[in-house]
């Protein structure tokens, strides 16, 4: 395997003017990686336009952002958060019927409230578990004003 250092060129000439000493040849130019600039004699050399200087990233701007994201989707849910209607403050006492949860007995007795808030609120006033639900068992649940009590 050879490796070409010099590039040949081939060489012009130019007439001979009648008093004037012929051109000399040019020197064949070393070939250069075009990445690396080119020395010019009484010139320092420039910026490399093939490969562009990186710029730092701004890390004060990156936190700033990355605090107001942050804070707006904080805020997002907050806001969404406070439209859900509270669990009622009004209870009564219900015999669970046979097949029943506690989910069907949150639906049926504040269905205008967060279900999974209602069967939170029921696990809390009752001190139990939602695998303890066993027909016939009397549970205290929270009521809507406006829904019916069937039942005891």
């Amino acid at each position: 395997m050879s490796v070409l250092t010099h590039q040949e060129r081939a060489v012009r000439r130019a007439p001979e003017v009648a008093g004037r000493t012929p051109l000399r040849p040019r020197r064949p130019e070393v070939r250069r990686p075009p990445t690396r600039a080119r020395v010019v004699a009484g010139r320092r050399p420039g910026p490399v336009t093939a490969c562009p200087r990186r710029v730092a990233p701004r890390w004060p701007w990156l936190a700033v952002i990355g605090v107001a994201i942050a804070l707006a989707v904080t805020g997002l849910g907050v806001f969404a958060g406070s439209f859900a209607p509270a669990v009622p403050d009004r209870t009564a006492t219900v015999a669970v019927e046979p097949g029943e949860t506690m989910w069907d007995l949150a639906r049926q007795y504040a269905p205008g409230s967060d279900t999974g808030a209602v069967v939170d609120r029921i696990e809390e006033l009752n001190h139990l578990s939602a695998e303890s639900v066993v027909p016939g068992l009397l549970l205290t649940v929270p009521v809507e004003s406006g829904s019916v009590i069937t039942g005891s």
